[in-house]
């Protein structure tokens, strides 16, 4: 079965660490994909950095 494992965070570094230790639980022949994304969102107070990292797996 294929699954995504999505992470997001205000803080890229937050998720990045939550990607890797889910990463680091997988098999290498597990791993299908890993993508990145970033955007910036106004408020009313600034601007700040969205990221999201999916993570496509195959699961047993």
């Amino acid at each position: 079965m294929i699954q995504v494992k999505e992470f997001v965070d205000t803080d890229n570094i937050y998720a990045e660490n939550k990607a890797n230790e889910f990463l680091a639980k997988l098999e290498d022949n597990q791993i299908i994909n890993v993508c990145y994304g970033s955007v910036m969102k106004s408020t009313p107070t600034g601007e700040y950095q969205r990221s999201t990292i999916l993570i496509v797996y195959r699961a047993s």
